[in-house]
């Protein structure tokens, strides 16, 4: 395909994109407008200044909303991503002692690079995009100066997604963006002389570009640029002019999303469900503001005697009022009743939380739970977000680690593999807290399968035959999330306790050979005592 075709191809197609994904902008810019006005800009091609964007935040008159969309953001962070534990690990099926190692080292260093790199900035920022708007789109990529990983959350008014797969899963991304002319000199080298030419003149005019990524039928891992699985094409949209086409390994964008729209491959937000409680307990909060205006500073009624002109009159503090009578002016009620504005924002507030989580999500203020308590909550959390859970795990997180696995082994950073493993296929467990409750009924299970067979034990011991004490194990402390170090390997355990009944056996064999020993010299001491005796009485 020549030049000029690709880049009519590329900005044709995003005139389609743009116009599939404009029905659903509306939605989203009030969802915006509701909870942060600023992650909104541009998503109805109008770009906000700071000024319109605190007069936005200034009409905002209550942030319940805002506040339980931030609850529900960090609580699955912290369930899917946490910073501070490992929440991933890498496997494959029969891994050998070596296998495993490697595998297990990977994915430390892995993990660590990804928090070592601004993971955890862009993904709270995403967060908030996909409470709001229902998705985000978060670029993966080598830092090609300081190394590691750098990752971009790109603005949801810039990006514009479609599928070619039949289940819908998003692998079209096209994002536009701008650079002056002579940042584009400066990273393409492709740029024509009419651009260089206008960077002399204007290195600071904007130009409008497209960066199109999307998957090659003919590609493979491991070609070069232009042959890749993954096309990467950035175009000057105004003059259709193609600076650059390269590709990519996997996938470079992870666009996680919460609930689909049918017939599309945008969603809909959880902010959007409680979007018609907040915007009626904003407005029930302004009118509670104005009469609250009013009770502070008081309505009055004023008569025109001749001397009192009410059109001109300023009620304030030291100031003098002249008229002919004190039944001139009089404070008038404002009949407002402000215990019925407390009571629906209440329910209101309360409404918002429970549709946001916010309310079963955050530590309550009490005293300490108990074990059953504590129980009772992960189970709970277990519920509402494990059908989260399962789309953010297919269209977040094993995307993330294949694109991140990706970099860190062609940077050889990962240290060379096993011989065996390359021809095996290398899966993905996750260990987040968040996992780890998927398992906590089995757990529950266990401990109370366990207890119950011990207590029956007391009567008859064979009971004890129907459970697998290893694997109850090896499983409840895996899904307590119990590091992998504190936990010996199987072949680790059946050495110990060869080991153990060694020298149990030799232990043994010791005693019965020190016994045997003990057993001899006390008949022999004992015989030796008889023939004494006899020679006494012999000679006697």
């Amino acid at each position: 395909m020549t030049d000029n075709k690709l880049a009519n191809k590329v900005v044709n197609r995003l005139g389609q994109l743009k116009a599939a994904r404009k029905p659903h902008e509306k939605v989203w810019k009030e969802c915006f407008d509701y909870s942060f006005p600023v992650r909104g800009v541009g998503i109805d091609d109008t770009f906000s200044t700071t000024d319109d964007i605190q007069r936005k935040k200034s009409r905002l008159f209550d942030s319940t909303l805002t506040d339980a969309a931030k609850t529900q953001a960090s609580a699955i962070i912290s369930g899917l991503t946490p910073a501070n534990a490992l929440w991933f690990g890498l496997t494959v099926n029969e891994a050998n002692e070596e296998e495993a190692r490697w595998l297990d080292q990977s994915a430390n260093t892995i993990w660590r690079n990804i928090h070592n790199a601004n993971f955890d900035s862009a993904a709270y920022e995403g967060m908030l995009d996909l409470m709001a708007a229902g998705w985000f789109a978060l670029y993966i990529d080598q830092d090609q100066k300081e190394g590691g990983f750098n990752f971009q959350l790109w603005p949801l008014a810039t990006v514009y997604c479609d599928s070619t797969r039949a289940d819908g899963v998003i692998d079209i991304v096209y994002r536009c963006y701008e650079l002056t002319a002579e940042q584009v000199v400066n990273t393409f080298e492709e740029a024509s002389e009419k651009i260089k030419k206008q960077a002399e003149r204007e290195p600071n005019a904007k130009l409008k570009l497209i960066h199109a990524i999307y998957p090659r039928n003919d590609g493979k891992v491991g070609e070069k640029a232009e042959k890749m699985p993954i096309a990467s094409v950035h175009v000057l949209e105004n003059d259709k002019e193609l600076l650059r086409e390269s590709g990519y390994n996997e996938m470079p964008v992870v666009v996680p999303r919460w609930m689909l729209i049918p017939q599309s491959v945008y969603t809909i937000s959880p902010v959007s469900d409680a979007l018609p409680d907040a915007k009626t307990l904003n407005e029930i909060k302004k009118l509670e503001l104005a009469n609250a205006d009013l009770a502070i500073s008081g309505m009055w009624i004023a008569e025109d005697d001749g001397v009192l002109n009410p059109r001109t009159i300023t009620v304030g503090a030291r100031k003098i009022i002249v008229a002919n009578s004190v039944d001139s002016m009089k404070p008038l009620q404002s009949g407002a009743n402000f215990n019925v504005s407390f009571t629906q924002c209440e329910q209101l507030q309360a409404a918002i939380r429970k549709i946001m989580l916010a309310d079963q999500l955050q530590p309550k203020d009490s005293p300490a739970m108990t074990a059953t308590e504590v129980n009772m909550r992960q189970q709970l959390i277990r519920q509402l977000l494990g059908p989260i859970y399962g789309r953010m795990q297919s269209e977040y997180l094993q995307p993330l680690i294949d694109r991140c696995f990706g970099i860190a082994f062609r940077a050889g950073i990962l240290g060379d593999p096993p011989e065996s493993l390359p021809d095996k296929f290398i899966g993905i467990k996750y260990v987040s807290p968040l996992a780890r409750a998927q398992k906590f009924e089995e757990v529950t299970a266990i401990q109370n399968f366990v207890a119950m067979t011990m207590q029956s034990a007391q009567v008859n011991q064979e009971v004890l035959d129907n459970i697998d004490f290893d694997k109850a194990a090896r499983f409840t402390g895996e899904a307590l999330g119990v590091p992998s170090e504190i936990i010996r390997p199987e072949q680790d355990v059946t050495e110990l306790r060869q080991a153990r009944a060694e020298a149990q056996a030799k232990a043994q064999a010791d005693a019965m050979a020190n016994q045997a020993l003990q057993t001899g010299a006390d008949e022999f001491a004992k015989a030796g005592g008889q023939h004494m005796a006899q020679q006494v009485a012999e000679n006697g």
